[in-house]
């Protein structure tokens, strides 16, 4: 499965069923960028057990807002729609591979 990019408009949609990852992030955003591969590994090695999203903050600034995402990246754990889990910071793939374990 890929890493798909999100709005404000499908946001809801996208993270409603099942397990996702959604990663508030934006494109001048170092720590952002470090954590990229990371994701892409992650999506790679749990794709059938979880969905990975992105969010520019830049460009949907709605749900950026609603979810209290102060600081990126800021990576929010949907299980079903409601918020489970929030990692913010950069963080090696073990650890969020730990979070993300504890949910599935």
């Amino acid at each position: 499965m890929a890493i798909s990019h999100v709005t404000d408009q499908n946001f809801s949609a996208e993270t409603g069923s099942g397990l996702v990852l959604a990663d508030f992030w934006a494109p001048w955003c170092g720590p952002c960028k470090m954590i990229a591969p990371v994701l892409d590994e992650l999506d790679s090695e749990m794709g059938e057990k979880v969905k990975i999203v992105k969010l520019d903050v830049d460009e949907n600034q709605e749900t950026a807002a609603k979810y209290g995402v102060m600081s990126i990246p800021t990576l929010l754990v949907f299980k079903d729609g409601e918020v489970v889990d929030k990692v913010v910071g950069f963080q090696p793939k073990d650890a969020l591979a730990g979070v993300l374990q504890k949910h599935v």
